[in-house]
């Protein structure tokens, strides 16, 4: 089963939507606000794909932060997205056991 995790009104997200209900791809839309408990996934998507790709710091809420909240990606990334869901660059895809970030040919190649 391939889970999307992203905001409804996401853009990326909503053309990952879009791409995989064309395809006929089934899937299961989490929101990342409302419903996803980041608590537990952001440390399993940290260790899959790493802060670098999972934060998104050209987001609103990155460029609302002071340095010192900044500078936690390094030391607790984990904890910054579970207080900040909007940090997380969406979608987040887990399907057949990996871990995919945004909506790239490589996050498609096997959904659509």
């Amino acid at each position: 089963m391939t889970t999307l995790y992203g905001l409804k009104n996401c853009d990326t997200c909503k053309k990952a939507m879009k791409a995989m209900d064309t395809a006929g791809t089934a899937y299961t839309f989490v929101d990342i606000r409302a419903e996803a408990d980041l608590a537990a996934k952001a440390p399993l998507w940290l260790e899959a794909v790493g802060a670098k790709a999972l934060v998104n710091t050209r987001s609103t809420t990155w460029r609302g932060l002071d340095e010192d909240q900044r500078a936690r990606v390094e030391t607790d990334a984990a904890a910054l997205l579970a207080e900040n869901p909007t940090l997380v660059k969406r979608p987040v895809i887990e399907h057949a056991g990996e871990v995919r970030v945004g909506w790239t040919a490589a996050s498609q190649a096997g959904l659509v």
